[in-house]
């Protein structure tokens, strides 16, 4: 019996390499938006790209026609929330998909109870909760309808010092784990 492909499909590889890219600029970041397109037809369209793409992105298109490269939307228009702001944006058909970076602030449900109905000491009550988490979120979609698996879709990838993962604060997130989480199956 042959063994399961180990490899992370194409949007699970480029929905953790955009988390990479976001996680690299720090905290308290906007949402970030990101177009994904086949990196070979891309290259097939516009062969000068690959002068100005790192040659193992090249690479890994011409190994693998599937593969996907993501392209940062900037000057966003404005919206109250990221519903809003997803149903502002189209893209042409080149476009295979999209992926979303957020970042939210997680309780246990049992604060619910404590948080009151004012939106700004709501606010407060969040940001100074003592079993407050930092998240940062990271999903996407292709046109055809594959997505991140909800592992990938939905992953605490790093928390400020108080939060945990996996194990105790300040504990080193432990990348293989997460390719490991990435992997269909």
């Amino acid at each position: 019996m042959d063994a399961p492909d180990a490899r992370p499909t194409p949007i699970a590889r480029a929905v953790h390499e955009i988390e990479r890219h976001v996680a690299g600029g720090g905290w308290d970041g906007p949402v970030r938006v990101f177009a994904l397109v086949r990196t070979a037809r891309a290259l097939a369209d516009d062969p000068s790209l690959a002068d100005r793409l790192p040659p193992d992105v090249v690479a890994d298109a011409r190994a693998d026609a599937d593969h996907l490269m993501s392209v940062e939307q900037e000057g966003l228009p404005p919206a109250s929330d990221l519903e809003e702001l997803l149903a502002r944006i189209s893209w042409p058909p080149t476009v295979d998909g999209a992926a979303v970076v957020v970042e939210r602030v997680v309780l246990p449900s049992a604060a619910e109870e404590g948080m009151p109905a004012d939106r700004q000491a709501a606010l407060d009550y969040l940001m100074n909760h003592p079993d407050r988490q930092d998240v940062r979120i990271a999903a996407g979609v292709l046109r055809s309808g594959e997505a991140c698996d909800r592992r990938s879709a939905v992953q605490l990838l790093g928390f400020r010092p108080g939060g945990s993962f996996p194990g105790q604060p300040g504990e080193a997130v432990d990348d293989d784990a997460v390719d490991r989480a990435d992997r269909p199956g």
